[in-house]
């Protein structure tokens, strides 16, 4: 998780379920995801955590589209001027920008995701939500003895634990 256990203590905004069922101990036993450089718009290669309900592993596709732009990258556009593009935009848009449609496979929202993660997942004109993208450091495998026994852990817990408490 980033940052250890603390991290996960963010997800509780995800929604119901996400957290809790990302972090069940009987599911965390297994490593952790490789490394998925397609996660982010960026490259940065992220573990992606799957749980028995993540809308990203069923279900119909998220549509792609990118209206945060926090982690969109410059370019300069043919009439010299600065703009903008982002690997996970619709792949048209990032094409007719200058940027290879090969870059754009498998590219995730991330800035919707994280949004989603904290409680801020945008709704959509279908209804949608966005839907979350848990990341996950080497810990989440030993998260299940953190736990103890617990469905959930407080930020305060986390702390406990690291204190010796």
């Amino acid at each position: 998780m980033p940052g250890g256990p603390l991290g996960a203590v963010l997800w509780g905004g995800a929604g119901p379920g996400v957290g809790r069922g990302a972090r069940a101990p009987r599911r965390c036993a297994r490593p952790p995801a490789p490394p998925d450089p397609a996660a982010s718009p960026t490259g940065y290669p992220f573990k992606v955590v799957r749980w028995p309900a993540d809308p990203l592993s069923s279900g119909p596709a998220r549509e792609r589209v990118c209206d945060l732009g926090y982690l969109r990258a410059a370019y300069v556009r043919p009439d010299g001027k600065l703009g903008y593009r982002c690997a996970a935009e619709p792949v048209k848009a990032y094409v007719e920008k200058g940027g290879a449609e090969a870059e754009t496979v498998g590219r995730r929202c991330l800035c919707n995701a994280l949004m989603a993660n904290v409680g801020h997942a945008q709704e959509r004109e279908n209804g949608d939500a966005e839907p979350p993208l848990l990341t996950s450091g080497d810990d989440l495998v030993g998260i299940g003895a953190f736990l103890r026994g617990r469905t959930s852990y407080s930020a305060d817990d986390v702390v406990d634990y690291l204190e010796g408490r």
